[in-house]
């Protein structure tokens, strides 16, 4: 790849980025953004953005989960459907997709196609069952179920103290996603731990849960760790978490390698962009400016 190709490549990274948390921010709050045609209009053009930039630069596997997406949101803008808590977390399996691929591109190997063949390979079961259900949505939920759909358990009823914990852990989630918007400073990261405390105690007796809880309070207090690292990883243990104790399958929570890595590192970790001015900016967030002028003459040594 030429200097001018990866120049663009770092624009798109760049936009992706605060497109996905536009998607994020908005499927995090789902059953609101639904009746607020602007902020449903939001999550269509970021969905539509990453398709068009992804179909742009060659990325198929980018585009055609970016293109679900926006078909998906298009339904939403066009239809009168409730927005559930089934339908919230069938949004964010396909935000988790999307954002895993744009991880990967960003990564020093770069979107390489055995990747990108896998993760859409464990996706397409859920953006199946999204389509089906918005499917049943639409039909007043007495829509069959296409036969392309696996069949699946019905999700179990939902008691109030579930209801509860979903309606409290929803808004300590949408307050720590707001956090890692902020500048990271150590009151900061105190305050994002208190959160992790918060959600730990509204299901205190889920040993699993305390686990995850724990290992993001870890992560979180490692200040080697950007925000940029930490949130997308952070928020989606939690998220996932939640949403199986809303479930009842609390059991089936665990730490994933990603986030075990982050609460158990003792050195610092660094994640460098491919496009040189984003590594430069990455840099600069890490090093002193001393630092920095022994970096610059390393490298003049080793070219």
């Amino acid at each position: 790849m030429d200097a001018s190709q990866q120049k663009i490549l770092g624009y798109f990274i760049e936009e992706a980025r605060e497109h996905l948390e536009t998607l994020e921010r908005g499927l995090m709050d789902l059953s609101k953004v639904i009746n607020d045609p602007e902020e449903l209009n939001e999550l269509f053009r970021a969905a539509h953005s990453v398709k068009g930039g992804s179909a742009m630069l060659g990325y198929n596997s980018i585009q055609k989960t970016a293109h679900r997406l926006e078909d998906g949101f298009k339904i939403l803008k066009e239809n009168d459907v409730l927005a559930d808590h089934k339908l919230e977390t069938l949004f964010l399996k396909g935000y988790d997709t999307l954002h895993a691929l744009i991880e990967q591109l960003e990564s020093p190997f770069g979107l390489r196609d055995e990747d990108a063949d896998r993760i859409t390979a464990e996706a397409e079961p859920h953006f199946v069952e999204l389509e089906g259900y918005l499917n049943q949505l639409l039909a007043g939920g007495l829509a069959p179920v296409p036969e392309a759909v696996p069949t699946t358990v019905a999700e179990p009823e939902i008691s109030p103290e579930q209801e509860k914990f979903a309606r409290e852990s929803k808004e300590l989630l949408k307050k720590m996603l707001a956090g890692f918007k902020q500048k990271a400073t150590p009151e900061g990261r105190k305050s994002l731990q208190g959160f992790c405390v918060r959600l730990a105690k509204l299901a205190s007796a889920e040993k699993n849960w305390q686990r995850v809880a724990k290992a993001c309070h870890k992560a979180i207090a490692n200040p080697k760790f950007s925000y940029r690292t930490l949130a997308p990883i952070v928020i989606k243990e939690l998220k996932q978490g939640s949403d199986a104790i809303v479930l009842g399958q609390g059991e089936e929570i665990q730490v994933s390698e990603s986030l075990r890595q982050l609460a158990s590192a003792k050195t610092p970790q660094i994640l460098i962009p491919v496009e040189p001015k984003a590594a430069a900016k990455a840099l600069a967030h890490i090093f002193n400016k001393k630092q920095l002028s022994q970096l610059v003459e390393l490298l003049r040594a080793e070219g």
